[in-house]
């Protein structure tokens, strides 16, 4: 383990089923020295922590604190996943002016974060509020960025293993948009093992897979209340790139500067992830048909912002 992966300090804010989750990850995988977990509700907090702190000695990190939000303010990244959860027949956008009211108080809270913070929002809608954050924290853009369309993308390529039997290490493709309902697989990015996924599957085929990405959230919710495993190892993977400085295409929600002509918006879509966040954007150029439903998602998230 390097001098530099040791002196990694991680602020999860929220000690929900999400942020839980997330903290115990970064202690099984080795990737700190410091977790420090951060909830309004103080007895959920401690709770989580005691429970938690039952795996160090099966790790190398070396501690996790139940931690005031002003512990925030010298992490070197901050995982957001506090806020209102998504119930049953609730789209991610209802969750709005809830989530909104708590993030503003959150970031009062902690006050002055060091100007190296990198910021991974993972609270729903996640690209509305990766949007409010990086304008609230003053941070640079290429430092606050969400989970985006990662989990959504994850999902296209378990569905397409399933349906091939093929490793889904072999699959590559993205999801693209608001990670919500105008989300849209971008068919054109597919492959499997170098051939082109339009020449493997109908239109009918591929309009059914991108139907089960999109509502495999709705079914989750249906049936357990939650989803927090699979955004787990989202953000995991992400903060595995930032830390080893993988240079790693990740498809997060950040602010876009003319990504297939959309700018000053957040959505999901594909950038280059290292040790100092985003690296630079990676644009990739999607097809006429795929841009209106780009197009689609901005108007629909500029509405709210």
């Amino acid at each position: 383990m390097d001098n530099k992966k040791l002196q990694q300090k991680i602020a999860v804010i929220g000690a929900g089923a999400v942020g839980s989750t997330i903290a115990y990850s970064l202690i099984i995988k080795n990737l700190v020295s410091e977790v420090v977990l951060i909830d309004v509700n103080k007895e959920k907090e401690k709770g989580e922590v005691l429970d938690i702190s039952d795996i160090l000695s099966f790790s190398k990190t070396d501690s996790i604190l139940a931690g005031e939000y002003k512990d925030a303010q010298d992490a070197d990244i901050i995982v957001l996943t506090a806020g209102v959860p998504q119930k049953i027949g609730e789209s991610r956008l209802d969750l709005v002016l809830k989530n909104k009211a708590i993030i503003n108080s959150i970031f009062k809270e902690i006050g002055e974060i060091k100007s190296s913070t990198i910021i991974i929002v993972v609270s729903n809608p996640v690209d509305i509020l990766t949007y409010l954050v990086q304008e609230i924290s003053g941070l640079p853009i290429g430092q606050v960025f969400g989970t985006g369309t990662s989990l959504d993308s994850a999902r296209l390529r378990s569905n397409l293993s399933k349906h091939f039997d093929i490793n889904s290490e072999q699959i590559e493709g993205f999801v693209f948009g608001e990670h919500g309902d105008s989300e849209f697989v971008a068919w054109s990015t597919v492959s499997i093992g170098g051939k082109l996924i339009t020449k493997m599957l109908t239109k009918d085929q591929m309009d059914e897979i991108e139907k089960e990405v999109k509502n495999e959230v709705y079914k989750i919710i249906k049936e357990k209340g939650a989803t927090y495993y699979g955004i787990g190892m989202v953000v995991i993977d992400i903060i595995e790139a930032l830390i080893f400085n993988q240079n790693k295409i990740l498809p997060v929600s950040y602010r876009l500067d003319n990504w297939n002509g959309v700018s000053n918006v957040c959505l999901g879509a594909t950038a280059i992830i290292g040790s100092g966040g985003i690296v630079k954007p990676w644009l990739i150029e999607l097809n006429e048909l795929e841009k209106e439903k780009f197009q689609e998602s901005f108007k629909k998230i500029k509405e709210y912002i």
